[in-house]
């Protein structure tokens, strides 16, 4: 372990060195600008993606499952990495401003750092009752950060690759790519309560729309002060403001309705009424205004699922699990009225997380700058929209084997495969899982020959 660690470290310092003998530019000439994009950037692009995008989130949950298989993968991650960045220090042809990208490259050696540092010293086991406990945790923080810092970082090299967010346009940007991941963000959220996070919501003693609606204030709050600048007010400046307004009056009525541990509606009430709001914000290129009326319609419908999930989908959350419990969301049984090979309401339910994936996508990619690029490129609304609606079942797909594999792999593994955990991997026709007979209910057996 100290040998690889080792390799690692010169691996990463080798990478510094290419970035410090690397030129950035603070003008460009058009040659330099229109240059064609040369093998060794777009390798740059995809391997740091890989890592970053599916590597380094898959290293984490297999983390939080304390699976073997973490550091192995983890590591691999570091060296490719600091390869991805060499590379990204060492291309030719187009060359590009200096931005946040490059800037936040360099600051991800903190964490990279930090993290090889916190690996060695756990593999130590060293300082069991004192310093150790509190390494672990902050161990568990940085890990837990790295999507985050991934996904930030792939924006930035996005917006850098296409030479977006410069002068006036950077207000938009933040508001488009800010709002829009905070949508993603939600629907992730929502999907890991709904696959393995029931356990969580029921000792909270909390309801999930009563966390919803304190976001969603606290995000008004925000929004309604930040959203006007100078003297005079336009449509979009009155709009963007009363939708703060929206969400923080709304938010204080969810708190009060989702209270002890009661579902409200009001949450996805506000996502509506922002949906509409979207759907019909006027833009200048009429390609503008049909992205955003489709962004808006999605919106509308995640917003009308979630309606419907809470209201007849949805289990009531109670803090008392009474064991083989059928209505667990754990613990899908074939013996209920509804039995099919499918379950709708388990189905029906990732419904609403999906939509706000695509919703997120959908504004994140719908500032003025790409749509022009779009325009320009002989792009009509309807094929950008589907790509975007691709790139949103590819992002879910990601979402929901991640989460998967936290529930199957490391100290989970045993519990999914043996069945003397909360769910049972049944032979029945039922394809899906049945509750746990309760330890005081003998179950019939039959033996072939009793009955001759």
């Amino acid at each position: 372990m100290a040998r690889g660690s080792a390799l690692v470290s010169a691996f990463l310092l080798l990478s510094a060195w290419s970035a410090a003998a690397h030129k950035h530019h603070d003008e460009l000439t058009e040659e330099q600008a229109n240059a064609p994009v040369d093998t060794i950037l777009w390798l740059h692009i995809f391997l740091q993606a890989a890592v970053w995008g599916i590597l380094f989130p898959t290293g984490m949950v297999l983390g939080l499952s304390r699976s073997r298989w973490h550091v192995p993968l983890q590591s691999v991650g570091f060296v490719l990495t600091a390869g991805g960045y060499i590379l990204g220090h060492s291309h030719k042809g187009r060359a590009f401003l200096a931005g946040a990208h490059g800037k936040m490259a360099n600051i991800l050696f903190v964490p990279i750092a930090l993290q090889l540092f916190l690996g060695v010293y756990l593999k130590l086991h060293i300082h069991e009752q004192s310093i150790r406990p509190w390494a672990v945790r902050l161990h568990g923080v940085v890990g837990k950060a790295y999507p985050i810092l991934g996904w930030v970082q792939m924006l930035f090299g996005a917006i850098t690759f296409g030479g977006y967010c410069r002068g006036d346009n950077l207000g938009q940007c933040l508001a488009h790519y800010i709002m829009g991941s905070g949508f993603i963000a939600y629907g992730t959220i929502m999907a890991i309560l709904l696959l393995v996070g029931e356990a969580w919501v029921r000792r909270s003693g909390r309801s999930p729309d009563w966390w919803d609606s304190w976001v969603i204030m606290l995000w008004g709050i925000v929004n309604t002060f930040t959203e006007h600048r100078g003297s005079s007010w336009s449509v979009k400046d009155m709009q963007h403001t009363i939708l703060g307004v929206l969400w923080w009056a709304g938010g204080i009525l969810g708190i009060w309705l989702s209270r002890n541990n009661q579902r409200s509606v009001v949450p996805a009430l506000i996502i509506i009424l922002t949906g509409w709001a979207m759907s019909d914000h006027a833009q200048a290129l009429m390609l503008s205004t049909k992205v955003h009326a489709i962004f808006g319609y999605t919106l509308m419908s995640a917003g009308l699922a979630r309606i419907i999930e809470i209201c007849f989908v949805a289990p009531k959350y109670t803090q008392e699990v009474v064991p083989g419990d059928s209505h667990s969301e754990h613990t899908l049984d074939g013996s209920r009225e509804d039995q099919s090979l499918s379950n709708p309401s388990r189905a029906f339910r990732h419904l609403p997380p999906f939509l706000l994936v695509a919703s997120g996508l959908l504004f994140m990619s719908a500032t003025d700058e790409e749509l022009h690029f779009v325009s320009d490129q002989g792009m009509d609304h309807v094929t950008y929209i589907l790509i975007m609606f691709s790139t949103a079942f590819i992002l879910y797909a990601l979402i929901v084997a991640l989460i998967n594999l936290y529930a199957t792999s490391g100290r989970n593994a045993a519990t999914a495969a043996s069945g003397d955990g909360s769910i049972e991997l049944t032979e029945s026709s039922n394809k899906w899982y049945a509750p746990v007979p309760a330890t005081d209910v003998e179950p019939a057996n039959h033996v072939i020959g009793d009955d001759d």
